[in-house]
């Protein structure tokens, strides 16, 4: 059980460290550049006071959010299984570690409830993805998951979904939780994404010292995504001592070939000046590792990096391992899976969704225990208590 008065996490008192040491050393910083698909908005340290106010609202939300004790908060009632249905995950790519998670999440729940689950990958391509929903459409099942991509790229399969009657079911399908008309969704399972980017760059401003030198990772390809990655530049901007060196955008299922150059040629360009990284899924620390290290970079920190979202098994081995990441705010992918099945099991009883959106959450090597996954207490038994199983 975590007390959240326990010490500062390795890599923030190490960041801190880091962050005063470049302070001192350096008297100016210098506008970041754009090149390619890689963009420096411009936002700059005003001086060495950085922003103490913003700061210590930084560091209670961070330690609030560094909790693992929280009982459980999301649904206690709702309908009996109903018995005899088929579940179609597609999923935008199983290398996507979250996307590949919720899936699990799904089949496991499932097996619980009595249902039958096919998984279809979507390999990353709107043509795949495309393909992927008009199997899964064309297997007429009970319902259909919408595993990680935009709906809206395909729009075609959805009308023919609407038609026949099956209802979706959104994970990180679309940007906000719950229902959605527009594109249709019974509801869409997923985190808060404006408090998963404010938590990521706070823990930025909290663990610097409100002096950083930050590059953002993003697949802008994906509108949740890119979203996300804009509030965190937001967020980021809030505290006067942070600069955003440089916002990199990299393709999900490019990001193994193209993070390690793009790493490469980030160390060369800033040096020192980048204390920090802040990605919107873990996997591009995965991706960057072989560059930090090649480059000879401590695997400690700095750049201390956060994955704002997922929070997949390598992750917390990176993290526990001080391995180029320190921190994620890791998605609680198996809750979401077993939330998915109790939504559908509310659409094929004519309830409406339950509301429930999981709170955030930051993993460190100091409150994970040696975990691999972000699983908090509660929802197995809640879950199967309104089943009947």
């Amino acid at each position: 059980m975590h007390d959240r008065n326990r010490r500062a996490t390795p890599g923030a008192r190490k960041a801190r460290c880091a962050a005063t040491a470049l302070l001192a050393a350096t008297t100016t910083l210098l506008a970041a550049c754009e090149r390619g698909s890689s963009a420096g908005p411009g936002e700059s340290a005003s001086g060495p006071s950085g922003c103490p106010a913003v700061q210590a609202r930084a560091q209670a939300a961070v330690g609030r959010a560094e909790q693992t004790d929280a009982p459980w908060d999301g649904p206690t009632t709702g309908p009996g299984a109903v018995t005899g249905r088929t579940l179609v995950y597609v999923a935008q790519t199983m290398t996507n570690p979250g996307v590949a998670g919720a899936a699990e999440g799904v089949r496991e729940a499932a097996r619980v409830i009595g249902w039958n689950v096919r998984v279809i990958d979507g390999g990353g391509t709107p043509a795949g993805i495309q393909a992927a929903m008009s199997e899964a459409v064309a297997l007429r099942p009970s319902g259909i998951v919408i595993g990680g991509f935009d709906p809206n790229a395909t729009s075609r399969q959805v009308a023919r979904a609407d038609e026949a009657g099956i209802p979706l079911i959104g994970w990180h399908a679309v940007a906000a939780p719950g229902p959605s008309r527009r594109p249709a969704l019974f509801t869409n399972v997923t985190t808060e994404v404006e408090q998963v980017a404010r938590i990521s760059a706070q823990w930025v401003i909290a663990t610097s010292g409100g002096d950083a030198g930050v590059v953002v990772f993003t697949d802008a390809s994906i509108p949740f995504a890119k979203n996300k990655s804009e509030l965190i530049r937001k967020e980021l901007a809030t505290c006067s001592g942070v600069e955003l060196l440089s916002y990199e955008n990299i393709p999900i299922p490019d990001a193994s070939s193209r993070t390690p150059r793009e790493v490469s040629s980030l160390l060369s360009r800033f040096q020192g000046r980048w204390t920090h990284s802040v990605a919107i899924n873990d996997l591009y620390f995965a991706d960057a590792a072989p560059a930090f290290r090649a480059a000879g970079e401590n695997g400690a920190g700095p750049p201390f990096n956060i994955g704002a979202g997922d929070g997949d098994p390598s992750a917390f081995q990176r993290i526990d391992n001080e391995q180029y990441q320190a921190a994620t705010v890791p998605e609680p992918l198996t809750l979401q899976g077993w939330q998915i099945v109790d939504e559908f099991n509310r659409a094929f009883a004519d309830r409406p969704a339950s509301g429930y959106v999981a709170p955030v959450h930051i993993s460190t090597a100091d409150n994970s225990a040696g975990a691999t996954t972000w699983d908090p207490a509660g929802y197995q038994e809640a879950y199967r208590k309104i089943w009947g199983k």
